[in-house]
């Protein structure tokens, strides 16, 4: 096992021997921590010296606010009121300022359009942002230069920019790679979007996944369509299952939008098709810790 840059890269796997590459360790908790960087540090003088904007469920808040904090600019951060109180405690640490909006992707827009108003801020949106995608991309060249024998590799799909940075970045070095997205059934509209052939919005979504509830964009979409093999869903009881083997096997703290990867290796969708039969090298992204772990603490306590 060697660590980079804060992030965790094991070819310890009980399962298929596959390496996964952990971001929990990442100081932020999260992948988020690559994109936002390399977004504060584009800015020019003027630019940073109003600070920027974003809007967010919690990781790639805590993510700004950090990169921010390190370039000395404010960081104001538009967050749901039903946000994990673990993610919100991680966007104060870091001096983000935050603004709390309904949990909708209306409102969060809406407010945060407000603070560019009143500040001036720059706009950092989550994942429909080239720079994001870019900083996340990263992640891919790593872990090809640990592991080049990779022929699959395994990514969460939200608003696509994780996925859309790996697989530009990936299909660059070896067109031949697979690229997986794992999506929750109760958050798939990557999956419908592939089927349709364009961007299908959900009017809701559903899923322990807190961090795999948002659409995919104007600039993530075209990735995600001609470069992502395939998508696969799971239920939140595999997702869940896939979480308590990453603490109870692999001893790492994972939080189910993170885990979700997992869970599509170990889906009888994944395992039992066909197609993928040749995936024989297959790269994990563990993509984020930030876990409220309350109950888990009251559990023991209670003991």
């Amino acid at each position: 096992m060697t660590c980079v840059e804060g992030s965790c890269f094991s070819n310890v796997n009980v399962f298929r021997k596959d390496p996964i590459l952990c971001f929990l360790f990442v100081i932020s908790g999260a992948f988020k921590f690559r994109g936002a960087c390399n977004a504060i540090f584009s800015l020019n003088k003027d630019q940073a010296d109003k600070g920027v904007v974003t809007h967010s469920s919690g990781n790639h808040a805590a993510a700004l606010a950090l990169a921010a904090d390190l370039r000395d600019i404010p960081a104001y951060v538009v967050i749901p009121n039903n946000a994990p109180n673990c993610k919100i405690q991680n966007v104060i640490r870091y001096s983000g300022q935050i603004t709390y909006s309904q949990p909708t992707l209306q409102s969060r827009e809406t407010t945060t359009t407000k603070i560019m108003q009143e500040t001036g801020a720059v706009l950092i949106h989550p994942y429909n942002d080239v720079r994001i995608i870019s900083g996340q991309g990263t992640i891919a060249l790593e872990l090809l230069e640990q592991a080049p024998e990779i022929d699959t590799i395994i990514v969460p799909i939200s608003g696509g920019g994780l996925i859309s940075g790996v697989a530009l970045a990936a299909k660059s070095i070896n067109p031949s790679i697979r690229i997986l997205a794992a999506e929750p059934c109760g958050a798939n509209d990557a999956a419908l979007s592939k089927a349709a052939g364009e961007i299908v919005k959900l009017p809701e979504t559903n899923t322990i996944a807190d961090g795999l509830r948002a659409s995919l964009g104007s600039l993530t979409w075209p990735v995600v369509r001609d470069l992502v093999d395939a998508v696969i869903t799971v239920e939140d009881q595999e997702i869940i299952e896939a979480t308590k083997l990453c603490y109870e096997v692999l001893k790492v703290v994972v939080e189910p939008s993170g885990a979700i990867g997992l869970a599509a290796v170990l889906s009888d969708s994944f395992l039992n098709n066909p197609a993928w039969k040749d995936s024989n090298h297959v790269g994990i992204v563990l993509s984020g810790g930030n876990l409220d772990l309350g109950v888990l603490w009251d559990s023991i306590c209670g003991l």
